[in-house]
C-alpha cells in the first residue's frame, strides 16, 4: 500500500497576479520551487487563507527572484492579488519510507522572499 504524504510546503506566499486567459497552472518564482523541491509540471494544491478555497493545478517556473505567484486559467477566479496562500505537494510512498520523510517547508516574507527553510 502507498500512502500520500506531505512532501513540500511554501507557507503564506502572497498572490502577485491572476491571469484568467492563460491555459492553466500556477507560476511560481523558481527560487521558491527549488527550495520546496517542486518540479515544473508537478501537481500542487493551492490553499487560499482569504476565502478557504483549495485548488489543484501544476507548477510552472517563473523568473528566479521575482517573487511571482500567479494563478493562471480557471484557478485565477479563486484568488485576488494580495491573497495569502499555502502551496503544498505530496508524494506517494510505502509506509516505511513515509515514516522517514521530512517535508521541505519554505517560509517567506511579504514579498515572497525566502526567510527560513
Amino acid at each position: 500500500m502507498l500512502r500520500i504524504i506531505l512532501k513540500s510546503k511554501i507557507h503564506r506566499v502572497t498572490t502577485t497576479e491572476a491571469n484568467l486567459q492563460y491555459e492553466g497552472s500556477v507560476t511560481l518564482d523558481k527560487k521558491l520551487m527549488d527550495a520546496a523541491d517542486i518540479l515544473p509540471g508537478e501537481k500542487v494544491e493551492i490553499l487560499n487563507l482569504h476565502n478557504g478555497t483549495r485548488q489543484e493545478t501544476y507548477a510552472i517556473s517563473g523568473h528566479p527572484g521575482s517573487g511571482v505567484v500567479c494563478l493562471n486559467g480557471p484557478a485565477a477566479r479563486h484568488v485576488c492579488v494580495g491573497d495569502i496562500l499555502v502551496i503544498v505537494s505530496y508524494g506517494m510512498l510505502t509506509r516505511d519510507k513515509a515514516k522517514k520523510v521530512k517535508p521541505k517547508i519554505v517560509y517567506v516574507d511579504s514579498k515572497n522572499r525566502i526567510v527560513k527553510k
